[in-house]
């Protein structure tokens, strides 16, 4: 056994240091073959040039409202539109007439503590529904969304969202709006 792991670990050692060899060569050389190679033959050694693609910019906020509205002015052609409504524009200042806020502030949250709704449609000067751009996952557990979203469900409108870090395609959010309308 001594002869056999002997001549194994001489044929290994040689084939571990030739890739070793080859491994610094292509280095030095900066992927190029190394003499020996054929230029068709691929190996690990050998460099892959990266293909360059031009980096995506994101949309600023200003842009997806510009996007976002002119959407909903051509598909949503019967509604009027409304930006920045504030909450508390539709479900007006609540009363604290138990005094909840004071002795209970965990549990009960102020209109006024909303979310601004980006979009509000209306028929005439009725709320008909409301749609909501943000970013995040704070656009759906946040808490000035969460009480956006609970002042317009108690008011019976329908509430749509779109996260802006998501692509938003038109024929999506054309679908997604006809769904949510009709």
């Amino acid at each position: 056994m001594g002869l056999l792991s002997n001549l194994l670990g001489k044929v290994l050692g040689n084939n571990l240091t030739d890739a070793i060899n080859q491994i610094k060569n292509a280095a030095a050389n900066n992927g190029a073959p190394v003499s020996g190679q054929t230029p068709s033959r691929t190996t690990a050694t050998q460099r892959v040039t990266p293909q360059y693609t031009a980096p995506v910019r994101e949309k600023s906020d200003a842009e997806w409202r510009a996007y976002f509205r002119d959407i909903i002015q051509a598909e949503c052609y019967s509604y009027g539109i409304r930006e920045d409504v504030p909450v508390t524009q539709l479900a007006g200042h609540a009363s604290d007439y138990f005094k909840l806020y004071r002795t209970r502030p965990n549990q009960v949250y102020k209109a006024e503590w909303g979310q601004p709704y980006t979009f509000v449609l209306y028929q005439g000067e009725t709320p008909k529904a409301v749609v909501m751009l943000g970013k995040g996952h704070s656009h759906y557990s946040g808490v000035k969304y969460l009480i956006a979203r609970m002042y317009a469900k108690k008011l019976g409108l329908p509430y749509i969202n779109f996260y802006t870090q998501m692509p938003n395609e038109r024929g999506y959010v054309i679908s997604r709006l006809r769904r949510f309308l009709h």
